[in-house]
């Protein structure tokens, strides 16, 4: 961000090499780990680091690239490819099974979300079109919370204090559906804990992009960095699915 470029010391690709680590690590434990235990607890929770900061550089993405079809066909083209590797990592006690819409899916959602703000069509049409591609997320991963936090930041607009209030925003969401959800299963107490506990890699996210982010991306290496993104989520998916399978 502007605003903080006195300790900004991370790149924009940096950043989402992080995220890259932390989605793994969110993968692993959701996969391999048993539920309630501590390290998948704190791995999950890291993992969502990732979905805000790529939300935020989709947003920043899209004013910044030369060509948006060519963006949106890239999405919509990883977002097929990973399909069948999603399913194959996260189906459970079968090979294969259809377990939702993968990430990318959810990002070529939000960034059609983002054309409909930007058309000079009806505003009523546009409303009735953002809020039809927020219910087709239902069904995939980073459901409806991608789709807002890509809102929140659109409307943000790039400014510092509009961006930390975006961050607060999206976290209350988080947090709250995460509430409702933990009160089903455990005491107050303990949904409370087990809900705050959750914003771990949401708060580490609003960090790095407020506090660390140069707003440049690296100085070397664009290309590679450009579509290791992209052929990272399918790869490692494929990877992870092939030990599930390989574990029955």
């Amino acid at each position: 961000m502007a605003g903080a470029k006195e300790v900004a010391r991370m790149s924009r690709d940096a950043i989402k090499y992080v995220a890259m680590l932390t989605m793994l690590l969110n993968h692993v434990a959701n996969i391999f780990l048993v539920p309630g235990t501590f390290w998948r607890e704190v791995l999950v929770d890291l993992g969502y680091f990732t979905m805000p900061v790529m939300c935020y550089f989709l947003v920043e993405g899209f004013g910044y690239t030369r060509s948006r079809k060519k963006y949106g066909l890239r999405l919509a083209v990883f977002a097929a490819l990973s399909e069948l590797p999603f399913c194959l990592a996260f189906s459970e006690g079968a090979v294969l099974d259809y377990v939702g819409m993968n990430m990318i899916f959810t990002l070529l959602l939000c960034f059609g979300m983002l054309v409909v703000m930007e058309a000079g069509w009806d505003e009523n049409l546009k409303i009735f079109l953002v809020l039809a591609l927020l219910a087709l997320s239902w069904d995939s991963d980073w459901a409806i919370i991608a789709p807002l936090f890509t809102l929140l930041f659109y409307r943000a607009g790039g400014v510092e204090k509009r961006v930390r209030l975006a961050f607060l925003a999206g976290m209350g969401i988080f947090f709250a559906d995460g509430l409702v959800q933990a009160l089903e299963v455990y005491a107050p107490a303990a949904a409370l804990a087990w809900s705050v506990g959750r914003m771990l890699g949401m708060a580490l996210a609003a960090v790095a992009i407020l506090y660390l982010y140069n707003g440049k991306r690296c100085a070397r290496g664009r290309v590679f960095s450009k579509w290791f993104f992209y052929v990272f989520y399918p790869a490692h998916l494929l990877l992870l699915g092939m030990i599930r399978v390989a574990l029955l």
